[in-house]
């Protein structure tokens, strides 16, 4: 992690911008963890998961489902994004933007946007379903849905968590040996 800390130092060095560039470099290998997790962590969800649960249709909120895009299907889904936005939390606030930003200010507001997202990838997700569905089969339109929501999440992400996390980290010195 040394070798980390000394580009990012270099980085800062060469100014803003540049800072920011790397930072967004960071950034982008995090939100490929996070995409692989959404992406790929529905398919091993749903093993388990009858296919009378998996396309068991429901109505919920705004959220309306046909046999297609199911309960299960749902679920899984969502509860892979849940867990990748967890994992990027944690790791962007600490790796990315080398934050000590308050976890009891900056996690609610990251949850509420987070929420806020999920929900909006929840209801476009079913619909992305259904139009690959007849194209390229069920798993892989689960797959590409889960692509194209995490994308969207991606770019705006980036802006968010900049702003969340602007408190840097302070230097630890050598003299409080």
């Amino acid at each position: 992690m040394a070798k980390l800390n000394d580009i990012d130092k270099a980085a800062a060095g060469k100014g803003k911008g540049v800072e920011t560039l790397w930072q967004f470099v960071k950034f982008i290998v995090v939100s490929l963890g996070a995409f692989v997790i959404q992406t790929f962590l529905p398919l091993l969800i749903k093993l388990p998961m009858s296919d009378a649960f998996l396309h068991q249709s429901f109505t919920w909120w705004i959220f309306h489902s046909t046999e297609e895009t199911g309960l299960g299907i749902f679920l899984a889904a969502n509860i892979s994004n849940v867990l990748a936005q967890i994992v990027s939390f944690f790791i962007n606030r600490d790796k990315t933007f080398n934050s000590s930003a308050n976890i009891a200010v900056t996690l609610p507001i990251y949850i509420v946007f987070t929420i806020a997202l999920i929900c909006f990838s929840a209801w476009l997700s079913p619909t992305l379903i259904n139009f690959f569905t007849g194209y390229v089969g069920e798993n892989a339109a689960i797959s590409i849905s889960g692509a194209v929501c995490g994308a969207i999440q991606f770019f705006l992400y980036f802006p968010v968590d900049k702003i969340l996390f602007h408190k840097k980290k302070e230097e630890k010195t050598d003299d409080a040996k």
